[in-house]
């Protein structure tokens, strides 16, 4: 983790796993943009991976996370090793259905990230575009990282910040405050 209680202690990624943990310098940027948002906030991590975004969330002082993937064994890991299991609820679950599940209950995440598989792109717009407002809180941010090469785009929220680090994009869209 680059800051917080966790400084310091590394994540794992099970070898041979397809799993693409956002790297330090991309973190640091979102974490720096989102400055002290991050401070109880209410997090939810879509395609969520070994759970490197929320856990970093959990380590600035976020109060608690909701990760989902289709397989969370590696997420599974990384909270029960750093001991952040009563503040985690991992849920096993191919992301779109979770998100029309969900969607319709509303949602009420302070910070929803989404790091999908970059050539998912174009099938996760438009899932988002339908069920992202409904889940972000008032004066919620979602924070999409995706491929430079083809980006990720939510035409439902106002896109309020836009970076790209080198094969990264990462776009942060909120509502109101």
């Amino acid at each position: 983790m680059i800051a917080g209680e966790l400084k310091g202690r590394r994540l794992v990624a099970p070898r041979g796993w397809k799993v693409r943990p956002t790297s330090d310098r991309v973190r640091e940027a979102i974490f720096s943009a989102l400055g002290e948002r991050v401070e109880g906030a209410t997090v939810l991590d879509l395609y969520c991976g070994t759970g490197a975004l929320a856990i970093e969330a959990l380590s600035r002082g976020a109060a608690c996370a909701t990760l989902v993937d289709r397989d969370p064994r590696a997420a599974l890991g990384n909270v029960e090793m750093l001991g952040l299991a009563d503040r985690v609820e991992l849920v096993r679950a191919d992301v779109p259905r979770w998100l029309a599940a969900r969607g319709e209950e509303g949602g009420g995440f302070d910070l929803v990230f989404v790091d999908a598989p970059y050539r998912l792109a174009e099938r996760v717009g438009q899932e988002l575009d339908t069920h992202l407002p409904r889940l972000l809180g008032k004066g919620g941010r979602a924070i999409v990282e995706s491929g430079a090469r083809r980006p990720l785009r939510v035409e439902s929220l106002p896109r309020l910040r836009q970076r790209r680090y080198g094969a990264a994009d990462v776009s942060i869209y909120g509502g109101e405050d």
